[in-house]
């Protein structure tokens, strides 16, 4: 049975709400506790690292657990209803921390902030594990997972078009208040999105889940070479985008400033997300029809580099306060990074055929669960890196709830410049330089491999 439109669009609609809940998270929880609360920025983001490294070697046992629940309602859909709301009540929470001081702060979010992380994967891993269930043909499961994927990146584009600026206005300047409000909209309609996806989409009664251990995760990926190399790419890729992301908001406050930071940053926030949607859904497509894969990664990867590259002249020159050139190289790095989330997609399916080839063993969904164990312990280290540069750039938080915004040094805005700039830019440069070192599975290897694959298959007939 082919799915429906209604269920098709329901699916997304869950992918949009849980995605703005995750952004949400991804983008301000360390901004609201050191700017906001007044933690240290090396605390923060060590927590933040703790609880993501935790978090991605919880994903397979809840795979597991998920996969052994037998319920009138399927396996997935109570999961899912279960995780939100309880996922809701703790980012609401995250986001309205009481009044505690020093230690008891300290401790608060501690606990908040892992508890906010294994209830999100509660949810998370039944969303993406459905998929295979709810779909009867390779057709249906590739249409929805581009559904999902796309409805995800609405979801984060909608968290940093908007955030800050409702923040501005729902908080009559209090930016504690007004992250409390933002946070409690956010959890209802996260709620009521996931409410459409699971009355909408129904598992077929037939299917099986497979799961894998951490050992196996790990024995397969490494079996792997080209999988390896693939994921190691994607950890350097997504270490840049992070740093990148949590920095930036300081970046419009304390450089650019003024009394309309807020604005100006949700514009270039609005520029950008609506830029990487395009380089995923348009220029991806647009280029491939004349370059492969491999040369349009080396565009993306060069593209970035060069916003960076500009960026950082722009700031060595005392021209960064001028939101127009800003958003020049801000278009070159979101819309490489739109193109390389498919991008890396590709290749890491492209190396399921080549591991198969290999080892005789199709690993698809254990080498898809690698990808996201290691994207969330690198986005853990990443923050915690940014945690100890805000540090150790000496920049001090605006840690009174309204009131003019604190005036930085001019040695520490010349840091934070250097700090978003030159970092992400070496990241970047690492990883082009390991890529092109390591992986083969060029386009002429692609087909080659799927030949041999699908004359392998004839001949056990």
């Amino acid at each position: 049975m082919k799915l429906t439109t209604r269920q098709k669009a329901a699916f997304g609609i869950g992918a949009v709400g849980k995605d703005m809940v995750y952004a949400l998270s991804a983008s301000y929880v360390m901004y609201y506790y050191k700017d906001i609360i007044g933690l240290s920025a090396s605390f923060v983001g060590l927590i933040l690292m703790i609880a993501r490294v935790f978090d991605a070697v919880n994903d397979p046992f809840m795979g597991i657990l998920v996969a052994k629940t037998r319920t009138r309602w399927g396996r997935f859909r109570p999961w899912l209803v279960s995780g939100t709301v309880l996922n809701a009540l703790v980012l609401y929470a995250m986001f309205k921390a009481p009044d505690l001081k020093g230690g008891a702060m300290m401790v608060f979010f501690s606990v908040i902030y892992i508890l906010w992380g294994m209830t999100y994967t509660m949810m998370d891993i039944p969303y993406w594990s459905m998929i295979p269930a709810i779909t009867s043909t390779p057709a249906d499961t590739e249409n929805l997972s581009v559904i999902g994927r796309t409805c995800a990146g609405v979801g984060s584009a909608l968290i940093a078009m908007l955030t800050m600026l409702m923040v501005s206005r729902l908080g009559a300047g209090n930016e504690r208040i007004g992250f409390g409000r933002v946070a409690l909209i956010i959890s209802v309609l996260f709620v009521i999105a996931e409410i459409i996806c699971a009355v909408s989409v129904r598992e077929r009664e037939d299917t099986a889940m497979q799961t894998s251990t951490v050992g196996e995760m790990f024995r397969a990926l490494f079996d792997n070479d080209q999988a390896l190399a693939v994921v190691l790419t994607i950890v350097l890729i997504n270490s840049a985008l992070y740093i990148t992301s949590n920095l930036v908001i300081y970046f419009f406050k304390y450089d650019m400033g003024g009394a309309d930071w807020t604005v100006n940053y949700t514009l270039f926030s609005t520029v950008g997300g609506g830029v990487q949607i395009l380089g995923m859904m348009l220029v991806y497509p647009l280029l491939r029809r004349k370059l492969t894969n491999t040369k349009i990664f080396g565009c993306a990867i060069g593209s970035a580099v060069l916003g960076y590259i500009i960026l950082l002249t722009m700031c060595l020159t005392d021209n960064a306060g001028n939101l127009v050139l800003v958003i020049i190289p801000g278009i070159l790095i979101f819309a490489a990074n739109g193109i390389l989330s498919v991008l890396t997609t590709v290749f890491l399916s492209n190396s399921v055929d080549y591991g198969e080839l290999k080892s005789g063993q199709r690993n698809e969904s254990v080498i898809f669960s690698m990808q996201t164990f290691v994207v969330k312990a690198a986005s853990g280290v990443s923050v915690f890196i940014v945690g100890v540069g805000l540090d150790l750039i000496g920049l001090v938080g605006n840690t009174e709830e309204s009131g003019p915004i604190v005036q930085q040094s001019a040695d520490t805005i010349f840091r934070l410049r250097l700090l978003m700039t030159i970092i992400p830019m070496a990241v970047l440069a690492l990883a082009i330089l390991f890529f092109f070192r390591k992986f083969r599975l060029t386009d002429d290897v692609v087909m080659d491999n799927s030949r041999k694959l699908a004359q392998a298959r004839e001949t056990k007939r």
